[in-house]
């Protein structure tokens, strides 16, 4: 295939706490090694059915915030259906529906086009899974 398209698979610990892991720089590694200063989509993709990528600012509490809505919204109790793993497990497999596994952003000039604040993130509520995926794919 012809380098308008390249694709990378980053692998992410992510251990037995939940988690928001910040995935900005490696996208922007990625895209410095592959975009070339050309403008073109950078997509971010976790193939796993209980996490997600948020786009966020990291590191003035809007991530633990995340976290603390998703405890609102998702308890880790015995309400759900889908019951193996941890107690409450069944709540990340509904999480994907809140916050999606993928994002699709710009890239102008090489560069990823986020706002000031704004952070590529994983979402990870899972203590059952300690290691994650995710699929940065270059479309120029």
């Amino acid at each position: 295939m012809s380098d308008a398209f390249t694709t990378r698979v980053l692998n992410v610990t992510t251990g037995s706490d939940e988690r928001i892991a910040d995935l900005t720089r490696d996208c922007e590694d990625f895209l410095r090694e592959v975009a070339r200063g050309r403008d073109g989509l950078l997509n971010v993709f976790v193939p796993h059915a209980t996490a997600g990528i948020a786009i966020i600012e990291t590191g003035a509490g809007s991530d633990d915030d995340l976290l603390a809505a998703l405890h609102t919204l998702l308890p880790a109790d015995d309400r759900w259906q889908h019951r193996h793993g941890s107690p409450g497990h069944g709540r990340d497999h509904v999480l994907p529906a809140i916050v999606p596994p993928h994002a699709t952003l710009p890239v102008v000039a090489g560069g990823l086009e986020l706002g000031t604040w704004q952070s590529v993130c994983l979402v990870d509520i899972n203590k059952d899974n300690p290691r994650r995926q995710v699929r940065l794919s270059f479309l120029g």
